[in-house]
């Protein structure tokens, strides 16, 4: 079995700001729910990642990794004037990356990316992470492709976004696939073509709790991964490329206890 770094996920716990968005408020899901979710799993480590509905809050993010331990990262939503040394302790905190929601709101305006992605790099070492369809990144692709460090979530959305979206990892953006009940594309091709174009770029992410998707994760999403890629490519997708991109503070050892990369062990993601 492979162990996972599970590349995005939430976390809700409603004893921090949550706000409705588009007309949605979410369920709670604490990291005890997220936990129990996973049980069975063999994730290693994994991206918190804020939501719409969390806004510029980041309380709930300090409380998350401390519950859920030094081999897991966090992914924020913060004002364009945040304060260097509000980033510096947020970086010491487990947070590595800035989330761009060109979907929900929630978070800074897409006319702000390059100068924070820039400026968050070069504080941090932290990288920008967009939440957005990528077909609609068609005519800023040359800036993004000259970012230092650049994630997408969601396989970028949509069938028509592909194009683009292989022409960015070819250039190093990272792609998270993630989400697959939100998505308008053939996984099983869009993984091989990303993977094609760029070893590097997949990252696997189970996007629970799914709230807002049209179906849930399913531990089938696991197997279609499995099946789609070929041993060497899962390893990455699965756990290196990630583990590289988010440097968490701790990392656990990468292991292989099946040569066919099995993940039949299940329990406790039934939706």
């Amino acid at each position: 079995m492979f162990s996972l770094f599970d590349s995005h996920f939430h976390i809700i716990d409603l004893r921090f700001p949550v706000q409705e968005n588009q007309g949605f408020f979410p369920p709670a899901f604490p990291a005890a729910d997220y936990l129990e979710r996973t049980r069975g799993l063999g994730i290693a480590g994994g991206a918190v990642v804020s939501g719409s509905f969390q806004g510029f809050d980041t309380t709930f993010m300090h409380d998350a990794l401390t519950k859920l331990g030094p081999t897991f990262v966090g992914v924020i939503q913060i004002p364009v004037d945040t304060p260097d040394e509000e980033i510096v302790r947020l970086d010491a905190a487990g947070v590595r990356g800035v989330r761009f929601n060109l979907v929900r709101g929630g978070s800074a305006d897409i006319a702000d990316l390059d100068r924070v992605a820039r400026r968050v790099y070069e504080l941090a070492g932290w990288h920008v992470e967009l939440y957005a369809d990528a077909r609609d990144l068609a005519p800023i692709r040359a800036s993004l492709a000259a970012l230092p460090l650049v994630s997408i979530a969601h396989l970028g959305l949509s069938r028509a976004g592909l194009p683009t979206l292989l022409v960015l990892a070819e250039k190093g953006m990272k792609v998270k696939a993630t989400g697959f009940g939100r998505i308008d594309l053939d996984v099983p091709t869009a993984l091989r073509d990303l993977a094609s174009a760029n070893p590097e770029c997949l990252m696997f992410g189970s996007d629970l709790p799914s709230q807002r998707a049209r179906r849930p994760f399913l531990p089938s999403d696991i197997d279609l991964m499995r099946d789609s890629l070929d041993e060497g490519l899962a390893r990455k997708v699965f756990y290196e490329n990630a583990v590289r991109f988010y440097r968490p503070r701790s990392s656990s050892k990468f292991k292989v206890q099946s040569s066919k990369c099995e993940l039949r062990d299940h329990e406790g993601l039934q939706p």
